[in-house]
């Protein structure tokens, strides 16, 4: 069974369709890029997913559950997770204290109270960091990281939850070619629990990680299919050698 299944979806503000009719299916355990021209739908698609915004028709399926109306929260109780282009750490406190605060948000509060939470989280924090080569930079202000370890670091945190799927919007926007050589390989250990939706310019990035693409043009899906097929297709070559 698909992890997620979109059908129809469409989004509409005001005059203009953002998205006309897109159809995506994402399976579990893999990576699923998203691209296209600027403008063609790609953040609209993961925001209608995440419900940043709701799809004006069509369905949301996650993971055999109807979620096209579903409010923020209830899609990430199910499992869902979203990193947005632009980070969103909390620059004055310290890396550390960054995942702390991710991983007790999904605390109830009695059991935050019954614990002391610092202590009893200690070996999650260390773990979410070690993974994304932040272990050494723990004590340091999140500010005080390159942009490329912010990514990292909001990377970490969104995995706290321990999503079935996380989406990511641009993760490796503003980096140095060697973070994002570094980003790719860091991600991969990720499949094993977790499938991911990326969208994504960098193109060589996307093709070394992902197992299947969906490109989107004018809100529509142009062609879909694995990465080799996507290379060859003529009508994907048209679109990125006249308007990309």
């Amino acid at each position: 069974m698909a992890l997620l299944e979109v059908r129809g979806v469409t989004k509409v503000f005001g005059s203009l369709k953002a998205l006309g009719g897109v159809d995506v299916t994402v399976e579990q355990n893999t990576f699923h890029g998203l691209i296209g021209p600027n403008g063609s739908g790609k953040s609209t698609l993961l925001k209608a997913i995440a419900g940043a915004h709701f799809a004006t028709t069509g369905t949301v399926t996650f993971d055999g559950k109807d979620i096209t109306n579903a409010e923020p929260p209830e899609r990430s109780r199910q499992g869902l997770s979203l990193k947005f282009q632009i980070t969103a750490v909390l620059l004055e406190l310290s890396v550390y204290d960054n995942v702390l605060l991710a991983l007790q948000g999904h605390k109830s509060i009695w059991g935050l109270l019954r614990s002391n939470s610092r202590a009893a989280l200690h070996e999650e924090v260390m773990a979410a960091l070690t993974k994304f080569k932040l272990a050494d930079r723990a004590d340091d202000l999140a500010g005080e990281l390159s942009h490329g370890q912010q990514q990292w670091l909001e990377i970490a945190m969104a995995l706290t939850q321990k999503p079935k799927l996380l989406l990511l919007d641009e993760p490796t926007g503003g980096m140095s070619p060697e973070e994002r050589r570094a980003t790719g390989e860091l991600l991969m250990p990720i499949k094993e629990h977790c499938a991911m939706v990326i969208v994504e310019h960098d193109l060589d990035f996307i093709k070394d990680i992902c197992d299947r693409l969906t490109v989107l043009d004018n809100g529509t899906v142009l062609d879909d299919g694995t990465v080799a097929e996507i290379e060859n297709s003529k009508k994907v070559q048209e679109v990125y050698t006249t308007r990309v």
